[in-house]
């Protein structure tokens, strides 16, 4: 019989859909499967209208034989069937789907899920295989066709035999190349892993023959040397789970399910912290489990870290990782999305950018806050171990996208208080401040130990103010990408006005100022170009020198940066400043009215180096630092 063209435009576009639609070679099992189930349904839902149709939906399946001798795949199902004329208008005509047309004509009448619509999957099939054959018979016909095809040069269409309605798509897999091997898609082990990654939860059971390896059983009659046997069976199992966990209701599934689901899908050996459950209808529906882990993955701070949830339409699985769903701030979630409404580009493997997928990452972003906010006001132990895990993971939230996301985090942060001796949200820290706080107080350093060590803090505690003791590089960030928690601004207690002055503390300032403006010079002329200034201090109590900055980038910001880059163009201009009324200041001021100006530089080097260390950064010449000191002392 002569080969009849494909009806779609030419050679070139059977060529793109092989080649260049699908990522995965693997992703034609999927396909075929999902045909396969799509069948089926037309013939459940007929049943349900039409009384000829003896045939229940527990009477479905789908077999999946292989035949490695011949390298030969089949993927069989119980389903509607096809005559020549639907063989010749679905597979002849390339991007023609009869479960799109079938899904039309039954919308007017009930829900559908058929997500076969496009009508290429079917040619996945080439991928892998250098001829396909289609036996198929439709259900009430006594005749069956055989479609067969090797590829963009046409197909043919024959009358054949078949005992029962349904379809088996035969492939005759490729052999294996340098370039790809395709024996795997013979070894039924590796087809059993991937229906159970893309097809598990089919809703028709789907079989298949395997061989497995079993301990014999000990006989009645064995005496006490016998040795155990091992035999090999085979025997037809049921590949795929159909139910997914999602689609029961919560009532039905015990928390056990639920963490056994959870370390098996998501390769944890640790249960999750929470496990949230979403049943959503309206405007779209769908169904989401979404699991808060205990602890971060190895790599959850690494670039090699991918974000998404495993994305399902229809129970069958699109996209492992779908990250759209998730934003970056509650990146450590797991877990799975299942709804028909999602927009399938052609191959299935990606989403198009909708308002329904917005819709669904918008609420299941309010729902994760829900949960991570139930969590802190009701277990705080567990809460705090989500934070040791993910808190950095929240704080870069706020600071990402210039500070969009704050407003939905704020109520989720922890910090270390002065006060409390423990962590602290930021609206428990504002319940605590006294009427005449002016600001929410601030110190960053490497821990809380030296916080409190800190010059800069000596005046903030005397007046019995509550500081935030921020550990990490980035919470300078954060703090400055906050702003302020209901009017109060934040404030670093190295700000010289995080303590309001008088006039007459401002005009005693500036006389203490100026009457060591000597002192001030010479030791900025010894610094040369390390520091942008040199000042007299008004927020030193009993310190003699301390480091800060002037403008936007503080020495914090500078330190954080550095991490990720060397050569980093962010450089905090640093101010040495000195207590006009310490001891230290007035040596300074011996040595300079003595025109000492070696002691002066001495001096002036050994202060700049302390100044270092009490801000956590490294000294400039450890050696010459070392040698100041044993020379004063001797």
């Amino acid at each position: 019989m002569a080969k009849k063209q494909f009806k779609a435009e030419s050679k070139r576009l059977l060529d793109l859909m092989v080649n260049s639609i699908y990522t995965h070679k693997e992703i034609f099992l999927r396909e075929l499967i999902s045909n396969a189930s799509d069948a089926s349904d037309k013939l459940a839902y007929k049943a349900l209208t039409d009384d000829s149709i003896q045939t229940k939906r527990s009477d479905l399946e789908i077999f999946v034989t292989v035949d490695q001798e011949h390298r030969m795949l089949t993927i069989s199902d119980r389903g509607i069937g096809m005559d020549k004329e639907a063989l010749e208008a679905n597979l002849g005509t390339i991007a023609r789907s009869g479960s799109l047309q079938f899904k039309q004509e039954m919308e007017e009448k009930r829900d559908t899920d058929i997500i076969g619509q496009f009508g290429v999957g079917f040619y996945a099939a080439f991928m892998v295989a250098d001829h396909v054959s289609v036996l198929s018979r439709a259900y009430g016909s006594e005749e069956a066709w055989l479609w067969q095809s090797d590829g963009a040069d046409g197909y043919t269409v024959t009358q054949a035999e078949k005992e029962a309605p349904g379809t088996d798509v035969i492939l005759h897999i490729k052999p294996d190349s340098e370039d790809e091997q395709y024996s795997p898609f013979l070894d039924s082990h590796h087809l059993q892993e991937l229906i159970k990654k893309y097809s598990d939860y089919i809703r028709y059971p789907i079989r298949m023959e395997v061989e497995e390896s079993r301990m014999k059983e000990k006989p009645a009659d064995a005496g006490d040397d016998w040795q155990p046997e091992w035999e090999t069976v085979r025997e037809v199992k049921t590949l795929n789970s159909m139910v997914p966990l999602w689609q029961r209701r919560k009532s039905e599934v015990t928390d056990e399910e639920y963490n056994a689901f959870y370390k098996e899908k998501f390769g944890d050996w640790e249960d999750p912290l929470s496990v949230v459950y979403m049943a959503a209808e309206g405007q779209v529906e769908y169904k989401a489990l979404l699991y808060i882990p205990a602890k971060a993955p190895y790599d959850f701070y690494t670039r090699d870290y991918e974000k998404g949830l495993q994305l399902y339409s229809s129970g069958v699985l699109i996209m492992d990782k779908c990250a759209d769903l998730l934003p970056d701030h509650f990146r450590f979630v797991r877990g799975v999305v299942d709804s028909a409404d999602f927009s399938l580009n052609i191959s299935r493997e990606m989403l198009q950018h909708t308002r329904q997928l917005k819709l669904i990452a918008g609420a299941l972003e309010k729902k994760i806050k829900a949960e991570l906010l139930r969590l802190l006001q009701e277990d705080r132990e567990k809460y705090e171990g989500f934070w040791a895990a993910f808190g950095s993971q929240l704080k870069y939230g706020v600071v990402a996208d210039y500070g969009r996301h704050k407003d939905l985090l704020k109520d989720l942060l922890l910090f270390w208080s002065s006060k409390e001796e423990g962590l602290t949200t930021l609206a428990a820290y504002k319940d605590r401040m006294t009427e005449d706080q002016p600001f929410i107080y601030y110190a960053c350093g490497e821990s809380a130990q030296r916080i409190r060590q800190l010059p800069q803090v000596e005046r903030i505690t005397e007046k019995g103010y509550e500081i935030l003791c921020c550990t990490e590089d980035v919470d300078d960030f954060v703090m400055k990408a906050l702003g302020d928690l209901d009017g109060k601004p934040f404030k670093s207690v190295s700000d010289e006005d995080a303590l309001p002055q008088s006039e007459e503390e401002k005009k005693a300032a500036e006389e203490k100022a100026e009457a060591g403006k000597g002192v001030l010079e010479a030791v900025k002329a010894a610094l040369g170009d390390r520091v942008k200034d040199v000042r007299a201090s008004a927020i030193l109590r009993s310190a003699a020198v301390c480091l800060s900055t002037d403008g936007y980038v503080t020495l914090e910001m500078e330190k954080y940066m550095r991490k990720f880059e060397k050569d980093s163009p962010m450089k905090a201009e640093r101010v040495l400043e000195l207590n006009p009324d310490s001891p230290v200041f007035a040596a300074l001021q011996g040595a300079v009215d003595a025109g000492d100006t070696e002691k002066v530089e001495k001096y002036a080097k050994l202060l700049y180096g302390q100044a270092l260390l009490l801000a956590d950064l490294p000294l400039e010449d450890v050696a010459e630092y070392s040698r100041l000191i044993c020379e004063l002392m001797a």
